[in-house]
């Protein structure tokens, strides 16, 4: 039953289980990146995109390193143009994969910062300084400033994250990402694939109870198209003992092209243009050789694209792209379309497989939801029409911010400490088929020793087990189960490999025992949430049958009645029907049993010994452990610790920078207000020219140095500037108060007569005094001169002022007495009557009781009362 299959999302009411928490979510794009925050912050919204530096809703998905500083997002992103070497791109798609294939893809795009071969055979970047960084370090770097991005947005500390992650990601590309989140900081909640993400924005909001319908999700991004077939359903649910109707869905299939986005679609403007800037400079030199030139017109095309979209011509206009030389042109939509020709036919064949592989027709899909940037193409969406038959397309969700807050849903339902309460279930599975292979010592080759593991589209968590009859050691191969379906650039489709010790050990030291079965080895393997397949844990399992011995109780009780019975007691019995047929022998004649009974004794009870047949099952646990080579080996203890304090000294520099950049700023801002408000100070002067003629490489402590010195000149100054208008306004609010306070105090006597006379007297006594202290105050300062310490500053005023207004009120608040209301005189006569019918209704009372009950006049029942009576009278 799908119920079983998935798990529960909930929304809209959201509900603190610990202290203020939040958790965050990440798309990993290709190009861009944004974060999702689940906040229970009173105030702000409980799912919200947290925006960058720049106040935008997505940041560049680039880090840079020049002359040893390292910038991150919009930072990076204005050094393309001119450090086009210098900044790093495309970095999740070139995580986990091998060196040739980074090499070629990095190329292709007109990237030209260094890349080198590290020793699992992936690529590193090598930056300006020497130093080398892996590229998941280099996304660590990336993760690290969407966490920032989060907590600045939240306003609390976030650490538990979901990130989204395309359909073909591998093995390899997966464990990639946990460990450079590992490095970040960040913990990963769960890996999600983006149609996943997708498909719970879509169906958190809607009823499926009488409407289940297929929705195929069309995602077509920067570098990567994807057409995912997901199933919206409802199912029957008991909440409190009401049955209520939940929500879910399952993916049925993804197909993709992982070599196909809006980048290759740009690739054919940045040809198209290149080949023309070359006829316009007429001396054969080509452009694409220069990577500022390259990296200018890759900038400019983008924009094109984008006018494109909505434009039927597009200009192009590129300033000094090479040796002095500006290029202008202009391309028209028609001539764009025709330049991408071949690719408008390969981005309609994931949804043309995921439709065939299903047995579905166009009609039969319900929508079909366009995501991504690069949907937007008009001729991409009228081809999509035109293969679905369809005169619109669907356009629910929001095409960049889909995924992120559909992961947004996934991380608030996995956290601990929030609760959400809207059903969604949802059943993922895994986008690759995964097989397991034996290989050993005497190991005979078999369907026992490769089995399918783990079916395509097979859900996900998932556990797995599986057992082989041997008696050595051996190793377990982990691989993809079609050649024909690999991760782009895997040529190898084993991803991981295990040896299991401890099998060979195991079976010489049982192999004297009588052995019921042959020894096997149980292997245990765990598909996480993430979707990264492992062997968790091994046992040898070995089966004895032996003879035990077993003591055995004999109670024999002699009697004339009957004959002997024996009890028989032991710890376990053959066919374990024995004790149960000896106390029915017992229990044949309750005489008899009482009788034996109470003659048993400590005299008549023997001990004897017997042996019993015995299975027994003992587990043994081996040893797993994993020598995976290539990309998808795991970093070391050592390589993560030396990761990690490698980027804290990175995080700790660029800290500094920040707050060096920051004072500096500050103290500059503060020598041009100063300069502004004072005619002239030299010491104001001779720190400006240490500013710009000394200070280009001071640290954060020498801007705050003589910040500070400024301060102890420039404050004064600026408070005695700003006390000259701050004063008045403050002295003239309290003598409006004072004229108004007349006006309370005669209310007071007209309509709260109640108010006692020396409560107003004291507060006319406070108000002539702060009078009184204001006139003084105001002479004081007239005669006092302008340079000189204020005799008495706003802030005074308003304190005073304060204290009076809340005298006021507390004597205003005084309540009115309640009126006294006397009590009525008792009427004597009246009285004397209802004594005497009192008297008269008591004495028949009694009177009564007495003839009732005549033995108990008194109060108290006799002796001789009858029995029954007496019962009677309590009840």
């Amino acid at each position: 039953m799908l119920l079983r299959l998935g798990f529960i999302l909930c929304i809209f009411a959201i509900i603190p289980l610990k202290s203020q928490s939040a958790v965050l979510s990440i798309d990993l794009g290709s190009e861009w990146l944004k974060v999702a925050v689940v906040n229970l912050k009173p105030g702000q919204p409980p799912i919200s995109i947290a925006i960058n530096e720049m106040s935008k809703r997505k940041s560049p998905n680039l880090v840079s390193f020049q002359s040893g500083i390292r910038l991150i997002g919009e930072e990076s992103s204005a050094l393309i143009a001119r450090y086009p070497d210098k900044v790093y791109a495309q970095i999740r798609d070139l995580i986990g994969k091998p060196y040739s294939f980074s090499k070629q893809k990095i190329d292709s795009f007109y990237l030209p910062y260094q890349i080198v071969e590290d020793s699992r055979g992936v690529a590193a970047i090598k930056v300006d300084d020497g130093e080398i960084y892996s590229l998941e370090e280099m996304l660590a770097m990336i993760l690290s400033y969407a966490l920032d991005l989060a907590e600045f947005h939240s306003k609390v500390a976030v650490k538990d994250a979901v990130i989204t992650v395309p359909p073909y990601f591998g093995q390899s590309e997966r464990k990639a990402v946990i460990q450079a989140a590992q490095l970040a900081g960040v913990n990963v909640l769960s890996l999600i694939n983006e149609h996943s993400g997708a498909a719970l924005q879509y169906g958190i909001d809607k009823k499926f109870a009488n409407d289940s319908k297929y929705v195929v999700f069309y995602d077509m991004g920067a570098t990567s198209t994807y057409a995912a077939l997901v199933y919206f359903s409802a199912y029957d649910t008991k909440d409190y003992g009401k049955t209520l109707s939940a929500n879910q869905f399952q993916v049925k299939d993804v197909v993709w092209n992982a070599e196909l986005g809006g980048q290759h679609m740009e690739l054919r403007l940045v040809e198209y243009f290149a080949d023309e800037f070359n006829k316009q400079l007429e001396n054969g030199v080509d452009v694409r050789k220069f990577p500022k030139a390259m990296a200018k017109l890759k900038k400019q095309v983008k924009r094109t694209k984008e006018i494109l979209s909505a434009n039927t011509v597009a200009p192009i206009s590129v300033e000094s792209i090479h040796d002095d030389r500006d290029f202008r042109s202009s391309i028209t939509r028609e001539k764009f379309e025709e330049l991408c020709e071949d690719l408008w036919a390969k981005a309609l064949i994931p949804l043309k497989e995921v439709l065939q592989n299903s047995g579905l027709r166009a009609d039969e899909v319900s929508a079909v939801e366009l995501i991504g940037g690069a949907t937007r193409v008009p001729k991409l969406q009228a081809k999509l029409q035109e293969f679905l038959g369809r005169k619109q397309l669907d356009k629910h969700l929001d095409a960049d911010e889909a995924i992120v807050l559909g992961a947004a849903l996934h991380a608030a339902n996995l956290s601990d400490g929030i609760k959400l309460n809207r059903k969604l279930g949802m059943i993922d599975g895994a986008t690759y088929g995964y097989v397991m292979e034996l290989d050993g010592i005497d190991l005979v080759k078999d369907e026992s020793t490769k089995q399918v593991l783990v079916p395509r589209m097979k859900k996900v968590p998932s556990k797995m087990f599986r057992s082989i009859i041997h008696k050595k050691d051996f190793e377990v191969a982990l691989s993809y189960e079609s050649k024909d379906l690999l991760p782009p650039g895997v040529s190898s489709p084993i991803f991981a490999q295990y040896t299991v010790s401890g099998l060979a050990n195991a079976t010489e030291r049982y192999a004297s025992r009588n052995l019921s079965a042959p020894i096997k080895a149980n292997l245990h393997f765990s598909l996480s949430r993430s979707g990264v397949l492992t062997l968790d844990r091994a046992e040898a399992v070995i089966e004895i049958t032996e003879w035990v011995e077993v003591p055995k109780k004999n109670l024999t009780v002699d009697n004339s009645t009957s004959a002997n019975i024996t009890l028989n007691s032991s710890t376990e019995t053959a066919s374990g029907d024995s004790a149960e047929e000896g106390n029915d022998n017992l229990q044949n004649d309750g005489s008899t049993n009482n009788s034996s009974n109470s003659g048993a004794t400590e005299e008549n009870i023997k001990e004897i010994i017997e042996k019993k047949l015995k299975k027994r099952t003992f587990r043994v646990t081996l040893k797993v452990a994993e020598k995976t080579i290539g990309p998808a080996m795991s970093f070391s203890e050592k390589s993560l610790a030396d990761a990690k304090q490698k980027l804290a000294a990175l995080n700790q520099k660029d800290a500094e920078r920040r707050r060096t950049a920051e004072l500096k700023n500050n103290l500059e801002g503060y020598i041009y207000s100063t300069r502004e408000k004072v005619e002239s100070s030299g010491e104001v002067e001779k720190i400006q020219d240490w500013l710009y003629m000394d200070g280009e490489d001071a640290t954060a402590g020498e801007f705050e140095e003589r910040l500070k010195m400024l301060k102890a000149i420039g404050d004064p100054i600026f408070f005695r500037m700003d006390e000259l208008t701050a004063r008045p306004k403050a002295m003239e609010q309290a003598k409006k108060y004072l004229t108004e306070l007349a006006e309370i105090v005669r209310g007071w006597e007209i309509s709260k007569s109640w108010i006692p006379k020396e409560k107003i007297d004291e507060v006319l006594n406070l108000a002539d005094k702060f009078s009184k202290w204001l006139d003084q105050k105001q002479a004081e300062q007239e005669k006092a001169s302008a340079t000189s310490e204020p005799v008495f500053t706003s802030e005074e005023v308003y304190d005073k002022l304060a204290d009076l207004q809340a005298e006021v009120t507390r004597v205003n608040r005084i309540p009115k007495p309640r009126p006294k209301v006397e009590k009525p005189a008792k009427n004597d006569t009246n009285t004397e009557k209802a004594e005497k019918d009192s008297n008269s209704t008591s004495g028949t009372s009694e009177e009564s009781s007495t003839k009732e009950n005549p033995e108990t006049s008194d109060g108290s029942a006799t002796d001789n009362a009858d029995p029954e009576s007496r019962s009677h009278d309590e009840l």
